[in-house]
């Protein structure tokens, strides 16, 4: 069973339906007992830094997501989602994350040329940079697709995968039972469902 939060912010809708697609059990939930007896988690996020940090505070899920990950579950954050797991937000001020992960998350504003635009939407090839279980049933170049106008950075003993955008932004993450994508694997056709299929299966951590 796949435990996918719901504290206000992410489309839970469609990744609960990619789930759905590839044979995987899961539950849409904000109840401490049923994370806690789930096998797995997924931490989804769509929206500003601040606010969802502050949503995950409110509801008291950021107890329960550090819980879990310091217990050793699988956990993944998808785009904000991902951006949680990391120590500090600078959107719109700055703001402390979950902590799971080492690295900050910034603006692209400055980083890539000025004739890109902000945010960075579309698809965009994954360059895999490490060795990891949760890309292991993706190649070299494939496709997956982005909505994000900050990225994590300082992140090098966690980075998994990059994407080119005028710059190397990171694009997934994963050290050991805590692992994300800044990109949306239920938006990205089979690369995605084969990455929420690496998820799920035996011997992901």
């Amino acid at each position: 069973m796949i435990a996918i939060i719901d504290y206000g912010v992410g489309n839970l809708f469609s990744l609960s339906s990619s789930l759905k697609c590839i044979g995987a059990e899961s539950v849409i939930t904000a109840d401490p007992e049923v994370i806690r007896k789930a096998d797995r988690v997924i931490l989804p996020g769509v929206g500003a830094f601040g606010d969802a940090i502050n949503k995950l505070r409110e509801t008291g899920m950021d107890k329960i997501v550090i819980e879990q990950a310091e217990a050793g579950k699988p956990l993944m954050g998808i785009c904000l989602g991902m951006q949680l797991l990391f120590e500090k937000g600078y959107e719109y001020g700055v703001h402390e994350g979950l902590g799971l992960l080492k690295g900050d998350v910034v603006s692209m504003e400055g980083v890539i040329p000025a004739g890109l635009n902000i945010p960075h939407m579309g698809w965009n090839r994954l360059d895999i940079c490490s060795e990891n279980t949760l890309l292991r049933n993706t190649k070299q170049g494939d496709c997956v697709y982005f909505v994000h106008s900050y990225y994590a950075t300082n992140c090098d003993d966690s980075v998994i995968a990059t994407a080119e955008y005028g710059a190397r932004l990171t694009a997934a993450v994963q050290k050991g039972n805590v692992m994300g994508c800044q990109f949306h694997p239920e938006k990205s056709g089979n690369v995605g469902l084969n990455i929420l299929r690496a998820f799920n299966e035996e011997g992901i951590i």
